[in-house]
C-alpha cells in the first residue's frame, strides 16, 4: 500500500516538472504583425489609423513587436491581374520575415488576406479594423480573425444635419462612386430606401466641376452629407480631404462629415470615425493574439470609434448653436471667450502691474549704477591708457627730439643763408624764393612731429568715429621710423589696396599699434643684426578688418602666450607689465581681439582684428 503510494506521488512530481517543459516546446509565435491597408496610409484618414496602431504598439511592454504595413491602394487601383501581382508581391517580400498575425485595415482588406493566407500566411490568425456589419456579416470570416466592427449608419449622419440645420428639408449625398466607397458604400441601400419627410439628392460619381456646380446652388434648409471623393473625374486622383477642401469653398450649405479627419478641410462635423482610436483598438487584439491569446478568445465586436465631434469654425460660419448638437457633443477649433483666456491674467494683472513696478524700478536703478560704472571704467582707461601714452612719448623722447632738430637745423642753415645772399649786391632771388619754400618745408615737417605728440599726449575722453584703419597704422609708423632706426630695426608697412573703415578712437588704436610696434623692438634689443618689423593690413571677409605686427625676434616662449596679456606680466628688467593689458582692454572696448602668436620660421607675430563699419 505505501508503495503504491509513492509510486503515484512519483507520477505526478514527474509530471509537474515535465509540464512547464511541454509548455515551453510549444512554438512561439513571432512577435511582428504585417498591416494591410485598404488605401494610401499617405493620407490623412489612413495615417491617423496607423498612427493610433502604432501608439499603441510603442506603449506595449511586454514585448518588442516589428511592424510591416503595405498599402493596397485599392482606391485607384484594382482588378485581378493587380491583386495576383501584389499577392506574387507579397510572397516574394515576406518569404524570410515570419510573420505572427496579419493585421487589415478595411473590408477589402481583409476579404483579400482570407483568400491569400493559405498560400502567404498558413495558420496565421488576422485581426481586422475599419469594417462595418453589413461587411462582416457579408465576409463571415472564420473563427481564426477577429477585430472591431465599426457601426456607422447614414441615418447618424443625418440626425447630425438636422442638429446643425433645425428645419432640414433636403440632404445632397456628395462622393464617389458606391462601388469605390471604402466605408459607406452600404448607405446606397439606406439612401434607397429613404428617409421619412427628406429630400434626398444624390450627387454621386460625378466629375468635380458639376459637385461644385451644383452644392453651389442648393436650395435652403439643405445640408450636405459627404462621404469621401478620390478623383475629380479626368483622371486625377488626391486624398478625400483635400476634395472637401474644394468642395467646401463653393458650398453655400454645412458640409456633415463621418470621419474625424474631414473636420479641418471644411466639414462641420457629425458622428465621426475617430480613425486613431480603430488603429489602437486593432493594435490591443493584436498584441493579445501575439502575447499566447487565440484569436476565438477574442470574438469580433462593434467597437466606440464613433464620437459626436463638430468643427466650431463652421458652427460660426453657419450660426448653428451649440445648443441643439447632440448630447455629449465635442468641439474642435473652438476660440476661448474673452474670460476663458483672461480669467487667471486678470486675476494676477493687480499683482503682476506691483512686481512691474517695482522690477522697473529696480532695473532703472541698476541701468544707471551701470551707465555710470561703464562711464567711470572708460574715464580709468582713459586715464590708465594716457599714462600708458606718456609713458611710451617718454621712451621715444630722444627720437623725437632728434626728429624736431632736423627741421629746425634746416631752417636756422636756410634763414642764415638767406640772410647772406639779401646782404650781396646783388641778390639772387630765385634762390631766395627756394629757401624760402625749403623752410615752409620744414617747418610743416616739424609742426606735424609737434602735433603728432600733442595728439598721442593729450588726454582725451574715449570717443569712437568712423576712421581709416589703413591711414592710422601710417600715421604710427610714420611716428615710429626715426625710433627704429636709432634702434638699427628696419621697419616695413604693407597696407591693404582695400579702404579699411572701421569705428574707433583713433589715438588709443594708434597707442596700440604703438605698444605693439615697441614691444618688438625690446624683444629684439639683444640681436646684433636682422631686426625686421613688418606692419600688415587686411580684410578677413565682409565682417572684420585685421592688423598684424611680424617681429624676427626670439618669439615668445609656448608657455608664457596665454599670461603675456595680464596685468604686471612682464619677461622686461624694467618693464611694468601694462602695456600689453592696456592694449588688449583697448582693443575689447572696440569689439575687437587681441592675440600672439609664433611664426613657423621664427619671430612673433601679434594680430588686431576690429569690425568693419556697416
Amino acid at each position: 500500500m505505501g508503495k503504491a503510494i509513492r509510486l503515484s506521488g512519483l507520477v505526478i512530481l514527474l509530471a509537474a516538472l515535465l509540464a512547464p517543459a511541454g509548455l515551453q516546446a510549444q512554438p512561439m509565435r513571432p512577435h511582428s504583425m504585417l498591416v494591410l491597408d485598404q488605401s494610401d496610409r499617405r493620407g490623412p484618414f489612413y495615417y491617423q489609423v496607423f498612427v493610433g496602431l502604432r501608439d499603441a504598439v510603442s506603449a506595449h511592454g511586454h514585448a518588442q513587436t516589428t511592424v510591416y504595413t503595405e498599402s493596397l491602394d485599392l482606391n485607384r487601383f484594382g482588378g485581378e491581374a493587380y491583386q495576383e501581382g501584389f499577392r506574387r508581391f507579397l510572397e516574394a517580400k515576406y518569404r524570410d520575415r515570419p510573420i505572427g498575425v496579419v493585421v487589415t485595415i478595411g473590408a477589402a482588406a481583409l476579404e483579400l488576406a482570407l483568400r491569400w493566407r493559405p498560400q502567404l500566411w498558413p495558420d496565421t490568425p488576422i485581426a481586422f479594423a475599419l469594417v462595418e456589419e453589413a461587411d462582416f456579416k457579408r465576409l463571415r470570416p472564420p473563427a481564426f480573425v477577429t477585430g472591431g466592427i465599426v457601426a456607422s449608419k447614414l441615418k447618424d449622419a443625418v440626425t447630425a444635419a438636422r442638429a446643425v440645420v433645425p428645419e432640414l428639408k433636403t440632404v445632397a449625398l456628395v462622393g464617389a462612386d458606391w462601388e469605390q466607397q471604402v466605408l459607406f458604400r452600404n448607405w446606397k441601400d439606406q439612401a434607397a430606401a429613404g428617409i421619412p419627410g427628406l429630400d434626398i439628392i444624390e450627387i454621386i460619381a460625378r466629375p468635380m466641376p458639376d459637385i461644385v456646380e451644383q452644392v453651389a446652388a442648393l436650395p435652403d434648409h439643405s445640408a450636405i452629407i459627404y462621404t469621401g471623393l478620390y478623383s475629380d473625374g479626368k483622371g486625377n486622383y488626391y486624398p478625400p480631404s483635400d476634395a472637401l477642401s474644394f468642395v467646401a469653398a463653393k458650398a453655400n450649405r454645412p458640409i456633415v462629415v463621418p470621419a474625424e479627419t474631414f473636420l479641418e478641410p471644411g466639414g462641420i462635423g457629425g458622428f465621426v470615425i475617430v480613425p486613431s482610436l480603430v488603429g489602437a483598438e486593432a493594435a490591443g487584439r493584436a498584441l493579445r493574439i501575439l502575447d499566447g491569446e487565440e484569436p476565438e478568445s477574442l470574438p469580433p465586436s462593434v467597437i466606440d470609434v464613433v464620437k459626436p465631434i463638430f468643427n466650431w469654425r463652421q458652427m460660426q460660419r453657419w450660426n448653428v448653436s451649440e445648443a441643439n448638437l447632440p448630447p455629449g457633443s465635442e468641439i474642435r477649433f473652438r476660440e476661448p471667450t474673452f474670460l476663458e483666456k483672461y480669467r487667471w491674467r486678470a486675476v494676477a494683472l493687480a499683482t503682476a502691474l506691483l512686481v512691474q513696478t517695482t522690477l522697473i524700478a529696480f532695473l532703472l536703478h541698476e541701468r544707471h549704477m551701470r551707465r555710470s560704472a561703464e562711464v567711470e571704467a572708460r574715464n580709468r582707461l582713459s586715464q590708465l591708457a594716457h599714462i600708458n601714452r606718456q609713458a611710451t612719448a617718454g621712451e621715444l623722447s630722444s627720437s623725437i627730439a632728434h626728429e624736431l632738430n632736423q627741421p629746425l637745423g634746416s631752417i636756422l642753415t636756410n634763414a642764415e643763408s638767406a640772410e647772406l645772399i639779401l646782404a650781396s649786391p646783388t641778390p639772387d632771388l630765385q634762390e631766395v624764393r627756394e629757401i624760402i619754400s625749403d623752410i615752409k618745408r620744414d617747418d610743416l615737417r616739424a609742426s606735424e612731429v609737434i602735433r603728432r605728440m600733442r595728439s598721442l599726449l593729450k588726454r582725451a575722453p574715449f570717443e569712437k568715429k568712423e576712421i581709416d584703419l589703413n591711414q592710422t597704422m601710417r600715421e604710427a609708423f610714420d611716428f615710429l621710423k626715426l625710433q627704429a632706426s636709432a634702434r638699427n630695426v628696419a621697419i616695413y608697412l604693407q597696407t591693404s589696396p582695400q579702404t579699411l573703415r572701421v569705428k574707433g578712437d583713433p589715438v588709443q588704436l594708434q597707442q596700440v599699434i604703438l605698444n605693439l610696434v615697441v614691444n618688438s623692438m625690446d624683444a629684439m634689443a639683444k640681436m646684433p643684426y636682422g631686426r625686421t618689423i613688418i606692419g600688415r593690413t587686411e580684410v578677413n571677409g565682409d565682417a572684420s578688418a585685421v592688423i598684424s605686427i611680424c617681429d624676427s625676434g626670439p618669439g615668445i616662449p609656448q608657455d608664457r602666450l596665454n599670461d603675456i596679456f595680464d596685468p604686471f606680466f612682464t619677461t622686461k628688467e624694467q618693464g611694468m607689465g601694462i602695456g600689453l593689458s592696456i592694449a588688449r582692454t583697448i582693443v575689447l572696448a572696440h569689439s575687437g581681439q587681441l592675440w600672439a602668436e609664433n611664426q613657423s620660421g621664427g619671430g612673433a607675430v601679434f594680430h588686431l582684428s576690429l569690425p568693419l563699419a556697416a
